[in-house]
C-alpha cells in the first residue's frame, strides 16, 4: 500500500495518522468523502428511477397487482437470492398482490430460469414473473416465458452478455447493464431499489413509506454482505442501516438463528457485518448447498416462534455438516494438487468421479465454490473446482484481483452450456464430458497470458505498519476511531497491521485444552485462537514480526485493548 502523503496528513490534523492511512488506502482523500464514509446512515439513498426501465417495471407490476394476477418472484438459492426473494414478496404482499415464489433446486435445476420451472409456473396461473439475483443471461428462457403469454421483469446484478444481441428481450433492471447507477449493488440491493420504487408510487404518507423501506433493510444487509460485493458507496449505507434493523431483532426467524448460532453470547454485543459474513449467511446458504433453499426462505418469513426455532436449529446443524464436507473435499483437492499443476497460472481440480473412477462419489455442487475459495487463498492463484452431478459436468471458480474469472470463462464459452458470475467468482456447466479437456486447455492459456509476469503466492494485505514507537499510541481512543470503519467487507476489509521487532514479554496458554495462546508485548496482550500448537516453540524473550487486528476484549464487564494475531514470524531463530 502507498503511504499517505504528507500533504494529506497535514490537511487533516484532527485524525490519528493511522486513521488517515486507512482512509488514504480506500481512496478517501477529501473532507466530504471522509464525512460521508464516517456517517453512512445519514447519506440519502439514490433515486431508484435512475434505472432506465424502473418506471416501466413498476407500472407493469402495479397493473398485475390491481388485476389480482398471480405474480411469482423467481429467486436464487444463495443468501443474496433468498433475501431478495423474501424482500420483494414481502413488499408485494403489503400492497395486497397475489403472489408466490419459486427458488430452483441447485443440483437438479441449477442457476437461473429454466423451461421446466416456467411450465410449472404457467400451469399454476402465473401472469408475471419477477426474477431476483438472476436472469441476465436467460435470453432463450425469457423468450419462452413470453411465448406462453406471461410478462417478465428481470432484476439482477450479474454481468450481462458482452454482446447486447444476447440480452433477454424484456424489462431488465441491472446496474451492470447501464450507466448512472451504483454498479456494485448486490441482487438484494437491486431488489430493494425495485421495492423502493414500488413504495414511492403507493398512496401512503411519507412516514409510512419510510417505515416500509426501513423494515426490509435487514434483508438487504444480509444479502449484500453475503454476496461479497463492495461495502463502499451505497452498499455501505444500506448495510449500516440494515444492521440497525437486525439489532432490533424484530424478524423472528433471524432472531432465532442468532440464538442458535450463539452469536450474541454477550448481551451488549451488537451484530455486525462480520457476524453476517461468518455466522449468519453461511447458515442461510447451507440450506441451498445441501438441500433446498426454501428452508432458509421460510425462516426469514415465518411468524411462528416454534417454527422459527426448529428451522434455525436445522440450519445450524446443516452448517456444521457443510463445514465437515467442505473440509474433507478441500483435503482431497490438496492431495490431488501436484508440483506440475502449480506450474500453471490457474489451478483446475476435478472430482475423482471425473477421473473415470466408477467407485468414487461426486463432490456436492453446493460446496465446490467454498473449496475453490479456500484453495484460491492458500495457493494465491485462480482456482476452478469441477464435479460431475448426475449426467452434468459443473464447476465453480474463485479468483484473485489480477484475474477476472468471469471474462475468462466467457472467452471459453464454446465449451459451456451456461455460465455466470462476477470478476472474482463464477459458476458454469460444460456442454459434455468430452469438452472438459478443451475447456481446461483454453482456461490455462487465458490465465497464462493474463497473468504473465504476476507473482502468484498467498498474500496478507497489511494496511499500515506500526513501528515500535507507535505501539504506545494504541489505546481506547484509536480503537473507537477504528470502529467507525465498520461495516467491514469487500473494499473495506477489517484493517490488518504489521509491527516488526516486538519482544515476547509473557506467554500464556488458554482454553479447556490449552488450544489458544496469548503473548504479551509491553502492556498489550495478543491472542492466537486455536494455534497454540503452531506457536509452541515461541518463548519469552523472542523477537517477532506480527500481523494483527486491533480490537476490544470485553470480559466480566471490563474492556481492554488487545491484538488478534493473523500471522507471526519468529526472527530470533
Amino acid at each position: 500500500m502507498p503511504v499517505a502523503s504528507d500533504d494529506f496528513v497535514k490537511q487533516n490534523p484532527e485524525y490519528n495518522k493511522i486513521i488517515l492511512q486507512l482512509l488514504f488506502n480506500r481512496g478517501l482523500i477529501d473532507k466530504e468523502q471522509i464525512e460521508v464514509f464516517f456517517e453512512p446512515e445519514k447519506v440519502e439513498l439514490s433515486d431508484p428511477f435512475l434505472f432506465k426501465n424502473m418506471a416501466a417495471a413498476v407500472d407493469l407490476a402495479i397493473k398485475h397487482i390491481k388485476e389480482q394476477n398471480l405474480i411469482v418472484v423467481y429467486g436464487d438459492y444463495d443468501a443474496d437470492g433468498v433475501t431478495a426473494t423474501a424482500l420483494v414478496r414481502e413488499i408485494l404482499n403489503i400492497f395486497k398482490a397475489k403472489t408466490s415464489i419459486y427458488i430452483p433446486a441447485r443440483t437438479s435445476e441449477g442457476y437461473g430460469l429454466n423451461k421446466k420451472a416456467i411450465d410449472e409456473l404457467a400451469k399454476s396461473g402465473a401472469q408475471l414473473i419477477i426474477t431476483v439475483d438472476n436472469g441476465s443471461r436467460n435470453k432463450d428462457e425469457v423468450a419462452y416465458v413470453k411465448s406462453l403469454g406471461l410478462d417478465i421483469i428481470i432484476t439482477d446484478h450479474h454481468e450481462p452478455p458482452s454482446n447486447k444481441d444476447e440480452w433477454p428481450d424484456c424489462l431488465i433492471i441491472n446496474p451492470k447493464a447501464e450507466a448512472g447507477v451504483d454498479r456494485n449493488l448486490a441482487g438484494v440491493g437491486v431488489a430493494f431499489k425495485f421495492a423502493q420504487a414500488l413504495i414511492s408510487r403507493a398512496k401512503l404518507d411519507a412516514e409510512m413509506k419510510a417505515q416500509l423501506e426501513y423494515k426490509i433493510l435487514d434483508l438487504v444487509a444480509i444479502g449484500t454482505v453475503a454476496d461479497l460485493v463492495s461495502l463502499l458507496g451505497e452498499n455501505r449505507t444500506l448495510v449500516s442501516r440494515g444492521l440497525k434493523v437486525i439489532n432490533e431483532q424484530k424478524r423472528l426467524g433471524l432472531a432465532e438463528l442468532i440464538k442458535a448460532a450463539q452469536i450474541n453470547g454477550n448481551l451488549y454485543k451488537k451484530i455486525n457485518a462480520l457476524n453476517i459474513g461468518w455466522q449468519i449467511s453461511p447458515r442461510l446458504n447451507s440450506a441451498g448447498r445441501l438441500e433446498h433453499a426454501n428452508t432458509a426462505y421460510e425462516l426469514l418469513i415465518t411468524k411462528d416462534k416454534k417454527e422459527a426455532q426448529a428451522i434455525a436449529k436445522k440450519l445450524n446443524e446443516k452448517n456444521s455438516q457443510r463445514q465437515k464436507i467442505t473440509e474433507e473435499i478441500t483435503g482431497q483437492c490438496r492431495r490431488k494438487i501436484s508440483e506440475k499443476m502449480l506450474d500453471h497460472k490457474i489451478l483446475i481440480v476435478c472430482s475423482p468421479n471425473l477421473d473415470d473412477d466408477k467407485t468414487a462419489s461426486s463432490w456436492p455442487e453446493g460446496v465446490i465454490g467454498l473449496v475453490a475459495g479456500r484453495l484460491c487463498d492458500e495457493y494465491g492463484r485462480p482456482v476452478l473446482v469441477i464435479t460431475k452431478v448426475g449426467g452434468e459436468i459443473r464447476g465453480s471458480g474463485r479468483s484473485i484481483d489480477e484475474f477476472n474469472v468471469m471474462t475468462a470463462i466467457e472467452q471459453a464459452s464454446q465449451y459451456l452450456e451456461k455460465f455466470g458470475g462476477h470478476a472474482a467468482a463464477c459458476g458454469f456447466t460444460l456442454k459434455s464430458r468430452k469438452d472438459l479437456t478443451g475447456f481446461t486447455v483454453k482456461m490455462k492459456q487465458i490465465a497464462s497470458q493474463a497473468l504473465a509476469g504476476v507473482e502468484l503466492a498467498p498474500k496478507i494485505l497489511v494496511e499500515a505498519k506500526m513501528d515500535l514507537s507507535d505501539i504506545s499510541d494504541i489505546n481506547d481512543e484509536l480503537l473507537d476511531e477504528l470502529e467507525k470503519f465498520e461495516p467491514f467487507g469487500e473494499d473495506n476489509q477489517r484493517p490488518k497491521f504489521l509491527t516488526n521487532g516486538l519482544q515476547i514479554m509473557d506467554k500464556v496458554n488458554m482454553g479447556i485444552n490449552g488450544q489458544h495462546l496469548k503473548f504479551r508485548f509491553g502492556s498489550i496482550w495478543a491472542i492466537a485462537f486455536s494455534r497454540a500448537e503452531n506457536y509452541k516453540d515461541f518463548k519469552i524473550g523472542d523477537q517477532v514480526d506480527l500481523v494483527y487486528f486491533l480490537e476490544f476484549n470485553e470480559f466480566n464487564g471490563r474492556k481492554s485493548v488487545q491484538m488478534k494475531i493473523v500471522d507471526v514470524r519468529n526472527t530470533s531463530v
